[in-house]
């Protein structure tokens, strides 16, 4: 069997520049990476299993979220802390906008300020792909509350606000990892799990004996945009859009004009394997969601879950050289043990497929 490196040859990642944008930035072949979430609340001792599993190319680490570390360590409670001018308290209906910051939020900001600190310790020196990831605008604003206790998605202009608030945040959070690891490229991960119920009207009111309207695709495609455009303008090389929902709208998440999307692959079915494919012949980039995060798959079976429906559809075989093998979804739910076993399974099974690719 012959290798991608006995027929030609290969860029290497860490060659690639981001400095003149996104064609400049090579991922792969056998690239593989965690999607965010991470069991336990050991920040240091997290990172450096991160850093150790994925620091060496074409792997790509990320900066991973410990929500077990309770409020505001939470995905909504981390995305709203990035949120400029727009302060959030806790409630027992969930996290809310408020005139004014309180503990709660300064509790958001404290957890990702520890994060970043600890970033800078363990990636000092780091050159490579470096990952992060925020909470979407839509998931925001599907889990977020009004001080009249309605969802922020229920208020357009709502709606409008925060997602010009996260464009900016999400500039200002970038600029200031690239501050603390300078020769990082950078990639940004947007999570939107609750976007297909924006779409499909199917979120409940606050009373509960009822359903809110479904927000249009356009309007969605158009907050996505906003946000992903203010990533790359604050130099992200890549953007990624990740959603693991029962029934992604790979329809809609397609035109959002996102690098790549990040899909949990026994979610998607044949006809939005067939979205997916066509859009990757068309240059959108597939982040594989193929490692499970609670059964113990082995790399080969992982590769093929991959593989199998991507010659079955017909696609190039060689360009599934460029697909980043990733578990399902966070891992937080896991074992730190079995975290760390599905980083492995992923790295292992990207490799796989790149000799697949040239076999």
């Amino acid at each position: 069997m012959s290798t991608p490196t006995d027929n030609l040859h290969l860029p290497d990642p860490a060659d690639a520049s981001g400095s003149s944008g996104e064609d400049a930035v090579v991922i792969g072949p056998g690239a593989a990476t965690g999607i965010g979430s991470w069991p336990g609340t050991d920040v240091l001792d997290t990172m450096r299993v991160v850093f150790g599993e994925l620091g060496d190319p074409p792997a790509i680490p990320h900066l991973p979220e410990l929500p077990g570390r309770g409020p505001g360590a939470d995905m909504i409670g981390r995305g709203a802390g990035l949120l400029v001018d727009m302060p959030v308290d806790l409630q027992p209906s969930g996290w809310r906008l408020v005139d004014h910051p309180g503990r709660d939020h300064s509790r958001t900001r404290s957890w990702l300020r520890q994060d970043l600190d600890v970033l800078a310790e363990v990636a000092d020196g780091y050159e490579g792909l470096l990952k992060v990831q925020v909470t979407g605008p839509w998931t925001l604003a599907a889990n977020l509350w009004l001080p009249r206790l309605e969802r922020v998605v229920v208020d357009k202009g709502a709606c409008r606000d925060v997602i010009a608030s996260l464009a900016e945040g999400v500039t200002q959070h970038l600029q200031e990892v690239q501050r603390l690891v300078p020769k990082a490229r950078l990639v940004l991960q947007v999570d939107e799990p609750s976007v297909q119920s924006v779409l499909d009207g199917s979120l409940p009111t606050a009373s509960g004996f009822g359903r809110l309207r479904a927000v249009d695709g356009p309007v969605v495609i158009e907050g996505l945009r906003a946000v992903l455009e203010a990533a790359t303008a604050a130099g992200a090389v890549r953007t990624v859009l990740h959603c693991c929902a029962s029934k992604p709208p790979v329809d809609v998440l397609i035109r959002s004009g996102a690098s790549a999307l990040s899909l949990d692959l026994s979610q998607l079915g044949t006809q939005r394997w067939e979205q997916v494919a066509e859009a990757t012949e068309n240059g959108l980039g597939l982040w594989a969601g193929a490692v499970p995060t609670a059964s113990g798959l082995k790399p080969a079976a992982v590769a093929d879950a991959v593989w199998n429906p991507w010659r079955r559809l017909g696609l190039d075989p060689r360009s599934i050289a460029d697909v980043v093998v990733t578990p399902s979804c966070g891992l937080a739910g896991s074992s730190p043990q079995q975290a760390r076993s599905a980083l492995k399974v992923a790295r292992e099974a990207a490799r796989i497929l790149s000799e697949k690719a040239y076999e």
